[in-house]
């Protein structure tokens, strides 16, 4: 058994520790906010916090988790960022499909906790590699500079 820190709560779970992070929080946790999308690491749909770090939980081991917080887009709420960052995405309409957005606002939340009035570099950096097929970057950016406060 491995105990989690998920969200702020202590949750014991029994699986295989080279399980991935992501089927962990789908399949044993029952927490479906996170998104598979390509497997490999390279879309940013798993996206998750590790102690405030951006990972991609389709790649990270349970092992690697340790005693790590780990926080899901079911939590981004709890924080000031998460819900400016959530209320900058509904009210910029950002999403089209949704699908790549749980992981997007990860990163964004990860991005506004390190850099908190980030320029366009700073945003393309931290956003790259998060893919969205309905190709909604601009409001992305938008969101995100709304959220920290930024003149777009």
């Amino acid at each position: 058994m491995t105990r989690l820190n998920i969200n702020g709560k202590t949750i014991n779970v029994t699986a295989d520790p080279e399980m991935p992070l992501l089927w962990v929080l789908r399949d044993v946790v029952g927490m479906t906010g996170t998104k598979f999308g390509c497997g490999a690491a390279l879309c940013g749909a798993c996206t998750v916090h590790l102690d405030g770090a951006p990972v991609r939980s389709c790649q990270t081991p349970l092992s690697a988790v340790g005693t790590a917080a780990v926080t899901t887009i079911e939590g981004l709420s709890a924080s000031p960022i998460g819900r400016k960052l959530q209320d900058a995405w509904v009210t910029l309409d950002v999403p089209q499909c949704g699908y790549c957005q749980a992981g997007q606002l990860m990163s964004a939340a990860a991005l506004l906790k390190e850099t908190p009035k980030p320029t366009d570099a700073d945003i393309d950096a931290a956003m790259n590699g998060n893919l969205c097929r309905c190709a909604t970057y601009i409001r992305i950016r938008a969101a995100i500079k709304q959220a920290a406060g930024v003149t777009a």
